[in-house]
């Protein structure tokens, strides 16, 4: 039976040592290492908890992947360069298939972001995975949530939808071909962190974040930061062919409020549009202005967003985005 000790060196410690970046890692009560000259350090932590965030019976190779890339996702959309990590696991049983499949999945993605784990914790209990993430990014072209201003353009990267998609499959809400499926499904468990893309547009872009929530809910937390309100077409919004298939309520409920696509969604001024549009081409991610940033009626008005479709004709919409503690 494998003791907390030997899992750590077998699974984790052994492909830990990715680069010379950390004085001090795995080993001892703490991790030591110094951000470059010039550059602040960007930090964030994300949980994963079975029956929450994921199911049951998701493969563990693509949970390795998932529990990385959505911390991943919250660096890109800071412009933040990925340098280390650390991972509290719970596990219920420690099952070394389980295991072995979980580690290859997430030091596959570390390896590809040259990010290094560093330390971290295991414990008995039910599956949760809870990781910290730490990157590098200059103080003054950080992508902040409160720094969108009046007239810059509201973006979105690549397509969204796909993986609340992959979940209607799951949870068998509806019924699509195989091929659609699989297409839904691997967008829900494989997201790709655009951080080629966040440092690709420091300097063009002024604030950003990650849709892992749904549309909706995160652009507002912008428009709440930056005190400013949007209007966004939601005919505008980019989705796969996959997608457009559905039936157009169930593509915006998807596109609109699903959660769980980390693309990012950013503002930039107007005259910003071709070096955005360049920044995505360079590292071969699309963009799509989706929408305008305005003015608050008044300092005591609620930030707020108003759709229209593509004709210009305001739609109501009730959307909500994922509550972690209320079921979607």
């Amino acid at each position: 039976m494998l003791s907390e000790f030997s899992l750590i060196d077998r699974f984790f410690a052994r492909r830990a040592r990715i680069t010379p970046r950390a004085v001090l890692g795995i080993g001892d009560d703490c991790a030591l290492f110094a951000p470059s000259a010039g550059e602040m350090l960007a930090i964030s932590t994300d949980m994963l908890v079975e029956g929450r965030h994921f199911l049951a019976d998701v493969d563990p190779h693509a949970l390795g992947h998932k529990a990385l890339a959505v911390n991943l996702s919250d660096l890109a959309a800071m412009g933040a360069k990925p340098q280390a990590f650390t991972l509290a696991l719970a596990l219920p049983q420690a099952r070394e298939e389980w295991l072995a499949a979980f580690s290859e999945g997430m030091f596959e993605i570390a390896e590809r972001f040259d990010c290094e784990l560093v330390g971290g914790d295991t414990t008995g209990g039910p599956l949760n995975i809870c990781i910290t993430v730490f990157g590098e990014v200059p103080p003054q072209l950080a992508l902040r949530r409160d720094a969108a201003q009046p007239g810059d353009d509201v973006w979105v990267s690549g397509t969204l939808g796909d993986a609340r998609a992959g979940l209607g499959v799951l949870r068998q809400e509806w019924s699509v071909d195989a091929g659609d499926a699989a297409t839904f499904c691997r967008a829900l468990e494989r997201p790709e962190p655009r951080v080629a893309l966040g440092l690709a547009l420091r300097g063009h872009a002024r604030s950003a974040l990650d849709i892992s929530d749904g549309l909706a809910g995160d652009l507002l937390h912008i428009l709440e930061r930056s005190r400013v309100n949007a209007t966004v077409d939601v005919d505008a919004v980019p989705r796969t062919a996959a997608l457009r298939r559905l039936p157009s309520d169930l593509q915006r409920r998807c596109t609109l409020a699903g959660g769980d696509d980390y693309e990012l969604c950013f503002t930039a001024p107007a005259a910003a549009r071709a070096a955005i549009e360049a920044a995505g081409y360079s590292v071969a991610v699309p963009v799509t202005r989706i929408g305008t940033i305005s003015a608050l009626q008044n300092a005591a008005a609620e930030p707020a967003i108003s759709w229209h479709d593509a004709a210009g004709m305001p739609l109501t919409l009730t959307l909500q985005g994922f509550d972690h503690f209320h079921a979607n």
